[in-house]
């Protein structure tokens, strides 16, 4: 069991099914900012811009973890006129409640 496994469940938390999900979120220092970036996208689709303006993020950082969410497809771009505009994918859908105590435990450690 690694660390930060047993963190959360010392934490409380039943063990997380989604290993991916944890190491993506718990295991990088980026965690949290890809967070920030999910919780946007998951009210509403954004472009680029539009995160890094409503985040106050530079464009560079918010290009850098959209990329790893879309490569762990936990979101995907989709093409309306001249922007691509990013939204959750099947796969992150069926992980949401885990995403959520992941996120209580991101942001209040």
């Amino acid at each position: 069991m690694t660390s930060s496994q047993e963190t959360l469940i010392g934490w409380g938390f039943v063990e997380i099914n989604d290993k991916e999900l944890l190491n993506f979120l718990v295991g990088r220092k980026g965690g949290k900012t890809s967070i920030l970036i999910l919780d946007l996208i998951l009210q509403k689709p954004y472009n680029k811009n539009q995160l890094a303006r409503q985040l106050e993020l530079d464009y560079n950082t918010i290009n850098y973890h959209i990329k790893i969410m879309c490569n762990h497809d936990y979101i995907k771009g989709e093409k309306f006129e001249k922007s691509v505009f990013y939204y959750p994918t099947e796969k992150f859908n069926k992980v949401h409640d885990e995403y959520k105590l992941l996120k209580e435990y991101v942001l209040n450690k």
